[in-house]
């Protein structure tokens, strides 16, 4: 017996299993800039264009948003809406660096029901529908049992670009200060899809995101979630697609890293 989540999930595994072999198997051969110091590389349109293709056909009723190309879905309306990164980590992946993902969820009246991320240079592939749990290659994920920030690993993700970057990272900067001050060891790992997937699997303790695009945040939360992680925003309002960012704790360290972001904030 099968039923409408289950079949949801199938289809999200199957998309992104396509990116994982273009990523794993694709060389970039064009990277250009989009903005300041934010590229774009031909593999991130071929994967998007092949995971849209086949969302349309297997859930033609679904609409789509992605990183890449232009779109009018909206995550807050009656229709559910595909939300894609297709190579998140981009900067890694053009690199070399190992550290990326395919990041897919299905968002039904704002919420993230169903998620799907793989690292294809990794081999590791992430699950999650609503209420029913997140999984790591086959194993139930459990956010860890951390309780002294001091003993916990703390990631942050990437710096700002572009436009006010100065000003907003200052504030991100405070942050790194403190938590240097205090944890055990601080990570910047470069892709926010992995950043939540391991706050999911318990590898890391805490992560500090100051920001809240959709198709990065939008699989991961919900992996977080389902493995019992404490998902807000930096006032400790619950996470939500309008929140500025997504900050991500084990239940037994949530009070120390709030009172790091307040100290931060008004420091």
């Amino acid at each position: 017996m099968t039923d409408e989540l289950t079949d949801l999930t199938r289809v999200a595994e199957q998309a992104v299993d396509l990116g994982y072999d273009i990523v794993k198997n694709t060389t970039p051969a064009e990277i250009r800039l989009k903005s300041d110091r934010d590229i774009v590389t031909d593999v991130d349109l071929a994967v998007e264009r092949e995971i849209r293709e086949f969302l349309k056909r297997a859930t033609p009723e679904a609409g789509f948003l992605g990183e890449e190309e232009t779109s009018t879905a909206k995550l807050d309306g009656d229709q559910d809406v595909w939300t894609l990164d297709p190579v998140d980590g981009t900067s890694n992946f053009a690199h070399g660096l190992p550290l990326c993902a395919v990041s897919l969820a299905l968002v039904r009246q704002g919420e993230p029901i169903v998620a799907a991320t793989v690292a294809p240079f990794l081999d590791l592939r992430y699950v999650a529908a609503k209420g029913r749990g997140a999984f790591g290659n086959g194993t139930r994920l459990r956010a860890s049992k951390a309780t002294n920030l001091a003993e916990s690993i703390v990631s942050i993700c990437d710096y700002a670009v572009g436009d006010q970057a100065a000003s907003k990272n200052a504030r991100r900067l405070r942050i790194t200060t403190l938590l240097a001050q205090r944890a055990e060891r601080v990570r910047m790992f470069g892709s926010a899809a992995l950043d939540l997937a391991w706050i999911a699997e318990g590898r890391t303790d805490a992560l500090v995101m100051l920001s809240n695009k959709p198709w990065d945040t939008a699989a991961g939360v919900l992996l977080a979630r389902e493995a019992g992680a404490v998902v807000v925003d930096a006032s400790g309002a619950a996470h939500t697609f309008a929140s500025t960012e997504t900050i991500a704790i084990s239940p037994g360290i949530a009070d120390a890293v709030m009172t790091l972001l307040n100290d931060a904030q008004t420091g």
